[in-house]
């Protein structure tokens, strides 16, 4: 692990990119649209995930025409288990990561490769805003996890379907609000009064939806641009897109 270089007070974490064969030990529903699915295997060793936003790849049949690439965030790892946990949303125009998932039982295998870094951001905020579409939301339940007591995070979760609204733990105060669609994403937002103090905010989800709350937290709401991180997880009528959207 190498320390790349520190934006205000966030680190930028380098990892040495290995690819991964593992298995399928555990699956189950996490709610009708969501299923999770752990991996173990020697190759886990020593596996990194710094950050509750990192992302690997997820490789289905290598070295083949068929091969698929996909990017998830690690749920979770449990390094004394050496299990790694990834969640996804099943729909029923699933992509073939997510049709593979919905199908996947114990000792099936599949290859992962990643994270190649980490952006690290502190714990000690003053407060955390966190908002998200539904493919933000493993993130963002591993970041409630992660925050401690003295943490108050507000949450703007765009989830349409509310069977899917699952509980939200974290030993942080929460401010909590569900929403149904982009349209609603962004009033939320829009009509957010953010706490004083040191703050950050994190965003990821559909590409242009993204963009406009980005705009809005940093034009309207004042949120410094070391100050926030916004990630499109994924872009309407594009194939495994993923960018980080910075000035």
């Amino acid at each position: 692990m190498i320390i790349d270089r520190t934006v205000g007070r966030v680190q930028r974490v380098r990892h040495e990119l290995k690819f991964r064969d593992l298995q399928v030990v555990r699956v189950a529903s996490v709610s009708p649209h969501f299923r999770s699915v752990t991996f173990s295997g020697a190759a886990l060793n020593d596996f990194i995930s710094a950050s509750f936003d990192d992302h690997i790849k997820l490789i289905l049949n290598p070295d083949t025409d068929a091969m698929v690439r996909r990017d998830y965030t690690p749920r979770s790892y449990d390094a004394a288990t050496g299990e790694l946990t990834l969640e996804f949303a099943i729909h029923d125009n699933n992509g073939p990561a997510a049709s593979w998932a919905a199908q996947a039982t114990v000792g099936q295998r599949a290859t992962i490769a990643g994270p190649r870094g980490s952006f690290v951001i502190p714990l000690d905020y003053d407060w955390h805003l966190l908002t998200g579409d539904e493919t933000a939301l493993p993130a963002i339940v591993r970041r409630l996890e992660e925050l401690p007591a003295s943490a108050h995070a507000i949450v703007v979760l765009m989830v349409p379907d509310v069977s899917d609204r699952r509980t939200l733990h974290s030993a942080a105060s929460l401010d909590i609000h569900w929403v149904n669609d982009a349209e609603q994403w962004i009033a939320a937002v829009r009509a957010l009064t953010l706490p004083t103090g040191d703050g950050y905010t994190w965003c990821a989800g559909e590409a242009n939806t993204v963009a406009t709350l980005r705009r809005v937290l940093v034009e309207e709401k004042g949120v410094a641009r070391h100050a926030i991180r916004a990630a499109a997880y994924w872009k309407r009528g594009a194939i495994a897109h993923h960018e980080n959207l910075e000035d």
